[in-house]
């Protein structure tokens, strides 16, 4: 079967498989997209549908994660939580369906518009790729502390950043001893679900029970669907007005640029740029509502793309986290030395497939998002259970992990989870300072505490 066909298929699995995920409230990007990466890695596909299927899983998961947003009032995922003051003023006048239908359109857009400008940009960064890479060590550690400071945790995530950096070490010294081989998917695996596993933890746990519990079932009010296209595909461009979508073109190429920023900090930002000059409640709402979503999508196909084409080394929130496994997946991908899809693709092959996957996840998504919103929310609603959906990501990571290094991977995965996920929920050190912690902490120990 040739490339073209395979990166296809991987790409309509990658578009159906989370266009489902999405409508899932509180679908964490790093926990779901990091597993399922990884599984298309170690199952050998080629670079380029590895590339199509992760375009496809982005595109789709930022679509349909507007569905819980709009129709419920509830975060699809961390992304979706800046758009809910804005939602949830349409769904109190009675328009979650003109919330729906902003938010997905200006997603599509979004994203095509990111992919050949963040692809023009890396070219022209990537210049700089050898001394990114020769001094990946401090670069790390700089963006550490960075990332760290203007975290939830601000300076108390500054000063765990060594401690860390000495735990993720000495779990690695004790594995590579055991085993004769580094671990790296099972730290990965671990720092992605630290902070749904803890969840389940604490649900567990006779004393801390009380903090996650509650009294009351939760009630939705979910407005009937009104359609008003003909034909099942509609055009996003004739969903937005053209005001619209020429505001979401404009900051999805703005934000094309800012691979080093926080997709969540994008979002708002270019949600109250563009709501601050617009009179008019429902106006503000839907050209904001609109833009936001434009802007999930440019920021994480640009901050996928920059670092991997310009650089070979993950250096953006999206590529320390949900996109993590495409720069290191053992002992397919490593970025000591470079070895991964920067070094197996050129430019034209992230421009085709990155088209195929966005535009595969676009038929697959769009139109389900647009005509079948509400009925495939009130199924998930009603048949299946959140519990479930999460001890099965619980199940594919120690899959995983056992794969890599048997019990003592699983073990290593959990201990990292363990101390991460508290670590982040308790002191607000994240996901994102963790990841960069363990790309520089090599350097850290050897080079400060020699």
């Amino acid at each position: 079967m040739s490339t073209l066909m395979i990166a296809i298929i991987f790409a309509i699995i990658g578009g159906v498989l989370f266009t489902l995920i999405g409508i899932v409230s509180g679908s964490d990007e790093t926990a779901v997209l990091v597993p399922f990466t990884l599984i298309v890695v170690l199952l050998g596909a080629p670079p380029e549908a590895v590339f199509a299927f992760f375009m496809s899983a982005i595109l789709a998961k930022h679509l349909t994660h507007a569905i819980p947003t709009a129709l419920m009032g509830v975060p699809g995922d961390t992304l979706a939580a800046p758009m809910l003051e804005h939602a949830n003023f349409l769904r109190r006048i009675g328009l979650p369906h003109i919330a729906l239908r902003k938010m997905i359109s200006g997603g599509v857009i979004g994203a095509f518009i990111a992919l050949p400008i963040s692809l023009l940009f890396a070219m022209f960064l990537s210049q700089f790729g050898e001394f990114f890479q020769e001094n990946s060590g401090i670069i790390f550690t700089a963006a550490a502390v960075l990332i760290g400071y203007f975290s939830k945790g601000r300076w108390v995530s500054v000063l765990l950043i060594l401690p860390v950096a000495l735990i993720f070490q000495g779990l690695g010294l004790i594995s590579s001893t055991i085993l004769d081989k580094s671990l790296s998917i099972s730290f990965f695996l671990g720092i992605a679900i630290g902070p749904m596993l803890i969840d389940l933890l604490l649900a567990t746990s006779r004393s801390a029970r009380p903090m996650v519990e509650k009294k009351e079932m939760n009630e939705y009010k979910l407005a009937p669907e009104k359609k008003a296209w003909s034909g099942y595909f509609p055009n996003p461009f004739k969903v937005l007005t053209r005001k619209q979508a020429g505001q979401v073109a404009g900051t999805s190429f703005l934000s094309s640029f800012t691979f080093a920023l926080s997709p969540v900090g994008m979002t708002s930002l270019m949600g109250e740029l563009i709501g601050s000059r617009i009179k008019g409640q429902y106006k503000k709402a839907t050209s904001s509502l609109a833009t936001m979503n434009g802007v999930t999508e440019s920021t994480y196909v640009a901050e996928t793309i920059i670092p991997l084409v310009a650089f070979g080394i993950p250096l953006s929130p999206v590529t320390l986290g949900p996109a993590s496994a495409l720069f290191n997946a053992p002992p397919v991908y490593s970025t000591e030395p470079i070895n991964n899809l920067h070094t197996m693709l050129e430019p034209i092959d992230f421009l085709v497939y990155g088209l195929i996957g966005l535009i595969i996840a676009t038929l697959i998504a769009y139109p389900f998002s647009m005509n079948y919103a509400r009925k495939a929310t009130v199924f998930i609603m009603k048949k299946v259970n959140q519990e479930a959906i999460i001890g099965m990501f619980i199940g594919i990571v120690c899959l995983l992990a056992f794969y890599e290094g048997e019990l003592t991977g699983v073990l290593v995965t959990f201990a990292v989870a363990v101390v991460g996920g508290m670590l982040n929920r308790f002191l607000g050190l994240g996901v994102g300072v963790q990841f960069m912690i363990y790309y520089g902490s090599s350097w850290m120990i050897t080079t400060l505490l020699g």
